[in-house]
C-alpha cells in the first residue's frame, strides 16, 4: 500500500473523532430503532438520543432545541433554507442578495431561483474578500425578502461582519441566511446576537461524520416559515421528511459537544501552527497570503504563488501534501476559483494557489514538513523557467496581477 500524504485539507473533510464513533456505535446495531417509532422502547431510544443531539448543536451555536432541523448535510440545508424561504415569501417579494465569494451551493441555489423568475444581486467584495455593509444596504429594494451571506469563507477563511448584516436585514425585514459549514467548532456563533434567521453546518467539518447537518430556522422575533423540499412523513416540523439518521445525529451531536468544550484550545493551537507555516513560506519572494490583512478563521491559509505555474505546483506538492487550490466541491472544474477572482487575482495567479486547512490532529511536524515540501516545489519550478511565459494566452491576466492594489511593489507579503 503507498504510502500517504501529510493530510492539510480540512476544510474539504475532517477525519472522525474517535469519541464521535465511539459514540456512534452502539445506534448502528443494539439500538438500531426508528426515531419516529413511538409504540416501542427501540424507538424511545432513538428519539431520547436525536433530543440531545438537537440540544447539543443548539448549545453550539446558542440557539433553541427545537429551531434545530436535521438534514443531510450544509447543501441540503443551504437549498432548503433559500429555496424554502424564496416560495414561502414569494408574495411579499421576489428579489435575493447573495456575495460573489459564496459557496457554489449557495450561488447555484440562488441561480436556479433566478431562472425560474425571481431577481437576483451578487454583490462584490474588495481584495480582501469583504462585503461592503453600505453596498449591501443599498441593494435592499422594496421587494428584497432574502439576504444570503456566509459567516467564514471555506477558501480563505475571511470572518465577514455578519452582525451588522443581521442587524441591517432585521431594520429592513429581510430574511437573512448565513452559511457557517466552515464556521461551525471554529468560531464563537451566536444566532442572536448576530442577527441570523437561518444559519448551517455540517458534521464532517467538524470531526463528526458525513452525511449528518443541521439547519437552524428561528422562531420567533422573527418566525421564519419554510416551504419543504420534498413530502412524506412530516418529519422535523413538517420541513424535512424522512427516517432521520441517527447514527449521523448522534455523531453531529457529539460532534458539536466537543466543540462546545474544547473550541478555544484547539483553535488557539492550530491558529499558532498556521501562523508560523504562514511566517516561513512568505519569507520567499513573492507569495501571498488572501484576506491576510482580515479576520480569518486560525484554520486555513490561502497561499498564491507569483512566477509558478499552477497546475505543476499541485501535481508535484500533492505527492507529499493533501492540500487543494480551493473548494473540494468545485475541484473537477478547470476554471479558476470564482472567490479569488471575486477578490481582483487574475486567473493565473489564482491558478497557482494553495489551500492549506489544519485541524485538530494536525502536529507541529507535519506543518514543518509542509513547509519544507511546498518551498522545494516552488523554488524547483522557478529555477526550472516553469513560470508564465510571455506568450501565454492568459497574459493580460497576468498584467491585472501586476496592477492589482494590494501586490503592486509587494515580495513575500499579504493580500
Amino acid at each position: 500500500m503507498r504510502d500517504m500524504p501529510i493530510y492539510l485539507d480540512n476544510h474539504a473533510t475532517t477525519p472522525c473523532d474517535p469519541r464521535v464513533v465511539e459514540a456512534m456505535m452502539p445506534w448502528f446495531t443494539r439500538d438500531f430503532g426508528n426515531a419516529s417509532s413511538r409504540q416501542h422502547a427501540y424507538g424511545w431510544n432513538a428519539s431520547e438520543a436525536v433530543k440531545k443531539a438537537r440540544e447539543e448543536i443548539a448549545s453550539l451555536i446558542s440557539a433553541e432545541p427545537d429551531e434545530i432541523i436535521f438534514t443531510s448535510g450544509a447543501t441540503e440545508s443551504i437549498n432548503l433554507a433559500i429555496k424554502g424561504a424564496a416560495h414561502m415569501y414569494i408574495d411579499k417579494g421576489r428579489h435575493i442578495i447573495t456575495c460573489a465569494t459564496e459557496h457554489s451551493a449557495v450561488l447555484d441555489t440562488c441561480k436556479r431561483l433566478e431562472a425560474s423568475g425571481f431577481r437576483l444581486t451578487i454583490l462584490g467584495v474588495n481584495g480582501e474578500g469583504l462585503l461592503d455593509p453600505d453596498e449591501f444596504l443599498a441593494a435592499i429594494a422594496p421587494d428584497t425578502i432574502l439576504a444570503a451571506v456566509m459567516m467564514a469563507n471555506n477558501e480563505t477563511g475571511l470572518v465577514q461582519d455578519i452582525a451588522t448584516i443581521g442587524r441591517i436585514c432585521h431594520e429592513r425585514k429581510v430574511l437573512f441566511f448565513s452559511d457557517a459549514t466552515q464556521a461551525a467548532g471554529k468560531i464563537k456563533i451566536d444566532v442572536n446576537a448576530q442577527g441570523m434567521d437561518m444559519t448551517c453546518l455540517s458534521a464532517h467539518k467538524f470531526y463528526g461524520p458525513k452525511g449528518a447537518g443541521a439547519l437552524y430556522v428561528r422562531r420567533r422575533d422573527p418566525r421564519v416559515r419554510l416551504k419543504p423540499l420534498f413530502d412524506g412523513g412530516g418529519h422535523e416540523k413538517g420541513m424535512r421528511s424522512g427516517t432521520l439518521n441517527v447514527p449521523g445525529i448522534v455523531g453531529l451531536g457529539c460532534a458539536a459537544s466537543l466543540a462546545s468544550q474544547e473550541m478555544d484550545a484547539d483553535m488557539t493551537r492550530i491558529g499558532i501552527l498556521r501562523d508560523r507555516l504562514e511566517e516561513s513560506i512568505s519569507r520567499e519572494p513573492e507569495v501571498f497570503v488572501n484576506a491576510g490583512h482580515s479576520p480569518r478563521l486560525p484554520t486555513v491559509s490561502s497561499l498564491s504563488f507569483r512566477f509558478t505555474e499552477g497546475q505543476a505546483l499541485s501535481g508535484i506538492v500533492n505527492r507529499a501534501l493533501a492540500v487543494s487550490s480551493g473548494s473540494a466541491c468545485s475541484s473537477a472544474s478547470m476554471d479558476p476559483s470564482h472567490v479569488l477572482m471575486a477578490m481582483g487575482l487574475g486567473r493565473d495567479l489564482a491558478f497557482a494557489t494553495l489551500r492549506i486547512s489544519l485541524g485538530r490532529f494536525t502536529t507541529g511536524t507535519q506543518v514543518d514538513q509542509a513547509v519544507d515540501h511546498i518551498l522545494d516545489a516552488v523554488r524547483s519550478l522557478r529555477s526550472d523557467g516553469q513560470i508564465w511565459p510571455l506568450a501565454h494566452k492568459e497574459m493580460l491576466d497576468t498584467l491585472d496581477d501586476w496592477a492589482h492594489p494590494n501586490l503592486r511593489g509587494i515580495s513575500g507579503g499579504t493580500l
